[in-house]
């Protein structure tokens, strides 16, 4: 594990491959997510001759609890940081990100930012906008998140999104997601991710990265998976990969889907460059 400097606290990740060689990866998962979630997709990938940096969310994992914003636009800048951080000499050079449910947002948001930085983004699960819950769900969400409970809840919530494929050390996963959720600081921090009034990434203007869409058909979180992914691949003007026996998380799911599709993107951005 190494961390990252930020303005108001740190941000932990995790570095697979060679330090100084191959096209940097940045991958940033979820909320209420752990960066072990890309650990086997970071090695594959690896074993390839890339350097793959997979961060958590501020207040999520190993990253300080010390922020104010933690919404997609805040993931949004950690993400550059480490992009720039990791670069050669410590100068921002092509990258590719990954995003998984949240942390799509937070790399579309960069490679509009960003676009003589992030030269590809893989979007895998992506919530580009936010969902509006009616009285029922906001109910059955405040539920969910009170205390003493909610640590419990969230995992079991958690472990539901996996609809398919169980990913491998899938059990080791949620031990960790519940001891990431059992302090009150971090539980305070991860809260403040779900409560955060992330702004909806519906144009792409100025955004010259390749882009792919990575769903699954099982994914729990929309009533059509398939729709969503449609309008998320317009956006982005991107291709789109529908994947089988998979929830709401191909990046541990189905790793041997996800990868040679990652590669491909590679190597797109690398012709292109």
């Amino acid at each position: 594990m190494r961390h990252l400097q930020r303005p108001e606290g740190r941000i932990s990740y995790d570095l697979y491959g060679p330090d100084d060689t191959g096209l940097l990866v940045v991958c940033v998962p979820g909320m209420f997510d752990h960066r072990a979630s890309f650990h086997s997709l970071g090695r594959a990938l690896a074993a390839t001759g890339h350097r793959v940096a997979v961060m958590d969310l501020r207040g999520h994992g190993d990253s300080d609890t010390t922020f104010d914003s933690y919404d997609s636009r805040a993931a949004s800048s950690d993400a550059i940081a480490l992009a720039e951080e990791l670069g050669a000499g410590g100068e921002a050079r092509p990258t590719v990100m990954v995003g998984n449910s949240m942390g799509a947002a937070a790399v579309t948001i960069a490679a509009i930012d960003r676009p003589d930085l992030v030269a590809g983004i893989a979007l895998l699960g992506p919530f580009l906008r936010p969902g509006t819950p009616n009285p029922v769900e906001r109910l059955m969400l405040k539920l969910l998140l009170t205390r003493p409970w909610a640590p419990r809840a969230l995992t079991l919530f958690y472990d539901r999104l996996h609809s398919g494929r169980t990913p491998e050390g899938h059990r080791e996963q949620k031990e960790r997601i519940l001891r990431m959720l059992r302090p009150i600081d971090r539980y305070r921090a991860i809260r403040k991710t779900i409560d955060a009034p992330n702004e909806t990434v519906d144009r792409a203007e100025g955004m010259s990265a390749e882009a792919v869409v990575i769903m699954g058909e099982l994914d729990p979180d929309w009533k059509d998976p398939h729709a969503e992914a449609r309008w998320v691949a317009s956006v982005v003007d991107g291709r789109l990969v529908m994947v089988p026996d998979c929830g709401h998380y191909p990046q541990s799911q189905r790793p041997d889907v996800v990868a040679p599709v990652l590669l491909d993107l590679i190597e797109r951005v690398v012709v292109d460059g």
